[in-house]
């Protein structure tokens, strides 16, 4: 199982114990990780599973696909590193892979 680490916009950190082949969201919520709200459930549809990769984790994460992208268009807080959780299905590649949430989400 990869560890995986999501840090609130206030600095605390949850590092939790991904499951491989499920999405990040639903593995942050799965183990009561405050501050992905995943109100479409992960249908990609409202972008409030928002987080920032560090850079460095980018490529084992892939690419935003087209719908995804359209998604994060929409949000003032977009940067370069910005994915939505529903779209990130871990593999055992990404153990050790931090990722931020904005400052709406906590």
């Amino acid at each position: 199982m990869p560890k995986i680490t999501l840090i609130e916009f206030n600095g605390t950190n949850h590092t939790i114990d991904a499951d491989v082949g499920k999405s990040l969201m639903l593995n942050a919520i799965d183990n009561g990780v405050p501050g992905i709200d995943a109100d479409c459930g992960g249908a990609c549809a409202c972008g409030t599973c928002h987080v920032f990769l560090n850079e460095d984790w980018s490529e084992a994460a892939g690419v935003a696909n087209s719908l995804e992208d359209a998604m994060l268009c929409m949000r003032p807080d977009r940067e370069e590193v910005s994915r939505l959780s529903c779209q990130i299905e871990i593999t055992e590649s990404m153990d050790g892979m931090t990722v931020r949430m904005p400052e709406y989400q906590m």
